[in-house]
């Protein structure tokens, strides 16, 4: 019954999302705790608290595209672009920082220094403080977290797929991942 009942909800995520959720599927036959782990680190990644919407999808966005920029990132732009941050999208895939908000662009500059694990993360983490206090840390932490670990889950079991290019309010945008 546990089992039919997260099938159901894997496939209604890729009903909405117009994904290919395989590998979930795939982890379900195998242990169905699994797929119920897995499960929770989409709660982990969206998990947000005092940070608005844009900059937290597109510190998010950034995570995924460095981990995979095919249908992971592709999902990801979705889902921005259901919450309304569509331009912010755009720039951040195709790797125009100056042309973000500042919010965003200080999202988009910490994920990256971390992502890089680059020492200027710790001066652009004091700015996310001051700006949105430490759950706006957690919450971006949080994000680049899911924005990672669903590409890797995805290629550690033989389903992870490169781009060049991801569409963003139906158009093709080139991936400018090092930009990001």
């Amino acid at each position: 019954m546990l089992k039919w009942l997260i099938r159901r909800r894997i496939a209604a995520f890729e009903r909405d999302n117009d994904y290919d959720a395989g590998y979930l599927h795939e982890i379900l036959d195998a242990d169905p705790k699994a797929a119920m782990a897995a499960g929770k680190m989409g709660a982990i990644g969206g998990y947000r608290k005092g940070v608005p919407t844009a900059p937290w999808c597109a510190a998010g966005l950034v995570a995924v595209m460095d981990a995979d920029c095919g249908p992971c990132a592709q999902l990801a732009i979705g889902m921005s672009e259901r919450a309304g941050v569509d331009p912010a999208v755009r720039k951040v895939v195709a790797g125009d920082v100056a042309g973000l908000p500042d919010d965003v662009a200080l999202a988009v500059r910490f994920a990256r220094a971390v992502l890089d694990r680059d020492v200027e993360a710790d001066v652009l983490r004091e700015q996310v403080h001051a700006r949105w206090g430490m759950t706006g840390v957690i919450s971006l932490a949080y994000a680049m977290a899911g924005g990672q670990f669903y590409p890797m889950l995805k290629y550690a079991l033989g389903h992870g797929t490169a781009c060049v290019r991801l569409r963003v309010g139906g158009a093709d945008v080139p991936v400018l991942r090092e930009a990001a």
